[in-house]
């Protein structure tokens, strides 16, 4: 199985589902048009609700990575630009590493307007 899952961590079980499935995009163990495991099955593996498994699905396709059909489970999506997910990951580490400094969001953005470039 691709996903594991850290109960005792304080990020939600389907966001570390997300950020998983984002990792195999970005290191290219998912490709485009590659289908992700049915929910149920997933589900099981990990010993997680389903419910779990298709709001991380969800967020996924929110974020225009995944094709959800009913009937036909999760596919990434065909014409996906995989750097999309790399400035993704990239900004989500950049904004927990702010946090992390005592940065607020605020002062994280003007930071990033006042940038050169």
């Amino acid at each position: 199985m691709l996903f594991g899952v850290d109960p005792d961590s304080p990020v939600g079980l389907s966001d570390q589902i997300a950020s998983q499935v984002r990792g195999a995009l970005v290191s290219g163990r998912l490709e485009p048009g590659d289908k992700l495991p049915p929910a149920r099955e997933l589900a099981s593996g990990l010993s997680v609700n389903m419910h779990t498994v298709l709001r991380a699905y969800a967020a996924l396709r929110d974020d225009g990575l995944v094709e959800l059909r009913r009937g036909r489970g999760a596919q990434v999506r065909p014409t996906l630009d995989v750097g999309v997910v790399d400035l993704g990951q990239q900004i989500r580490a950049l904004v927990a590493a702010a946090t992390r400094l005592g940065i607020s969001r605020d002062q994280l953005l003007r930071r990033i307007e006042e940038a050169p470039g």
